[in-house]
């Protein structure tokens, strides 16, 4: 009887050391992976020695180390399962500048190219279109940061390090050769004979072209200030950004200009949306298929299905372009509104992406994880 409950109480000890040293390797997995192959080993030396001593002599660690691990790898999990970044706190009118102001940018472009080439009415639209897009995207920005005086606040100081100082001034360098471009084309009538209505129409081509050279930097810079935070789906993506919103401002500019214009006139503006389109659709496919983690937060939920409409509308108004645009203006019309509207989703597909990442920890640690695996089995290797 003695050594029966003797034995039974080794057993219960030993059951008990187990459970406590596979407890010891939950807690530290998580937290460290070196810290829980060593907590493997504590919890299995209950078993016998011998076996722990076999798993270290083979040295078959999947991370690289001497050491077998017994348990899986772990997952990684925040505290209660909160983002370890803090989202972005910017609403629906943030995507919405990011596309009108490139929407402003590629109008300007495609104006300054038919004011050269004797195209008044493609001109015109550019110019007008162009401005109000302006208009709009300054609304927008000045609404989202609550107080029009620090938009002011942003022309105190010029730092070239900052991309949104940068930004800012590129904004104040386009804005007024816009502004008097579209105020040419606007100009009533009657007044186009007085001096001041003269001079505003000699004025209109510098003006014009001085938008225009300032426009690539208003199309692309966003896509910079975004890449330059650390929102994981925004910073991954830094080499490709900038080819889909540029990209994606020329489609929305070349759609405006089969919208508001001619058939005889448009096209450049049809030859201008199928190369943007065509930019946009290979640089977001590049994204799409980057290697790493972080792609999901583009390749899945929301984000892809705003993603993937915004590519189904630009190939659609691409391909109508080519074909049918050419002779009807319904078409044309129809083609336009497709290519704009695909660049609107594609700035809040994109913008979802980035908040996605934000919300899961998983986006935030995952990439880091790897990195500190590639620099252990570089150094394991050296």
């Amino acid at each position: 009887m003695t050594g029966d409950g003797t034995a039974g109480g080794n057993g219960a000890g030993s059951a008990g050391d187990d459970t406590a040293g596979e407890n010891t390797v939950r807690e530290n997995a998580v937290g460290d992976d070196t810290a829980g192959h060593g907590a493997a080993e504590r919890g299995t030396a209950g078993h016998g020695g011998r076996r722990s001593g076999r798993g270290r002599g083979r040295g078959g660690g999947d991370d690289g180390s001497r050491e077998q691990s017994m348990v899986p790898r772990a997952e990684f999990r925040s505290y209660y399962g909160r983002p370890v970044l803090k989202p972005p706190v910017w609403e629906w009118k943030i995507p919405a500048y990011l596309f009108t102001g490139g929407l402003s940018a590629g109008a300007a472009l495609l104006a300054a190219g038919a004011d050269l080439t004797r195209r008044p009415r493609l001109r015109r639209a550019g110019r007008v279109g162009g401005f109000a897009a302006l208009l709009a995207s300054m609304y927008l920005l000045v609404a989202d940061l609550g107080r029009p005086a620090r938009f002011h606040h942003m022309l105190r100081v010029a730092k070239p390090s900052s991309p949104m100082s940068v930004g800012t001034w590129i904004l104040v360098a386009y804005g007024p050769g816009s502004a008097l471009a579209a105020a040419a084309e606007l100009v009533p009538a009657a007044w186009r004979a007085t001096p001041a209505g003269r001079l505003l129409r000699l004025a209109a081509r510098p003006a014009g072209l001085s938008a225009a050279l300032f426009a690539p930097g208003v199309a692309s810079y966003t896509a910079v200030l975004l890449s330059q935070t650390a929102v994981p789906a925004w910073h991954d993506a830094r080499r490709e950004l900038p080819f889909v919103f540029t990209g994606s401002a020329a489609a929305g500019a070349g759609g405006l200009g089969m919208l508001l214009t001619p058939v005889t006139e448009a096209g450049p503006a049809r030859r201008f949306a199928v190369a943007g389109s065509a930019a946009e659709v290979v640089a977001s496919r590049l994204i799409d298929r980057r290697p790493g983690f972080v792609t999901r937060a583009y390749t899945t939920g929301r984000p892809h299905r705003l993603r993937k409409a915004s590519e189904y509308l630009t190939l659609a108004g691409a391909v109508t372009a080519l074909t049918l645009a050419r002779r009807s203006r319904t078409a044309a019309a129809v083609g336009g509104l497709a290519l704009m509207a695909g660049s609107v989703l594609q700035r809040f597909g994109t913008f979802e992406a980035g908040v996605t990442s934000t919300e899961d920890p998983a986006y935030v640690v995952g990439p880091h994880r790897e990195r500190l695996d590639a620099r252990r089995a570089q150094r394991d290797g050296e």
